[in-house]
């Protein structure tokens, strides 16, 4: 659930209430969805809101992700400037999806 993008110059007081009351109700834009590549050790995600330091949590969406999840983790060092890689198992299965969430 992505949240109201503001600009710096924002001036517009129902814009920011707007924007507040979206991230006091859950909405983020530093959260997604990925499916891991099938066929490949490692899957590459594009996160804007992300950089060196975030901590990303993955939480699985399907059985095959749920299955894999032990095997399936982000390392801080592969952590960068909007985009992070996710280290898992090589297999075939294509439906091994994932939400995941980028703090800090």
């Amino acid at each position: 659930m992505s949240a109201l993008v503001l600009s710096p110059q924002e001036k517009d007081p129902f814009k920011i209430v707007a924007a507040i009351n979206q991230l006091t109700q859950g909405r983020s834009n530093a959260v997604g969805s990925v499916t891991l590549t099938a066929n490949a050790a490692s899957t590459t995600v594009a996160a804007p809101n992300c950089a060196a330091g975030s901590a990303i949590f993955l939480f699985p969406q399907t059985a095959n992700a749920a299955a894999a999840l032990a095997t399936t983790y982000v390392q801080a060092a592969n952590v960068s400037k909007q985009q992070f890689v996710i280290t898992h198992a090589n297999n075939a299965q294509t439906d091994r999806t994932f939400w995941w969430v980028a703090l800090g």
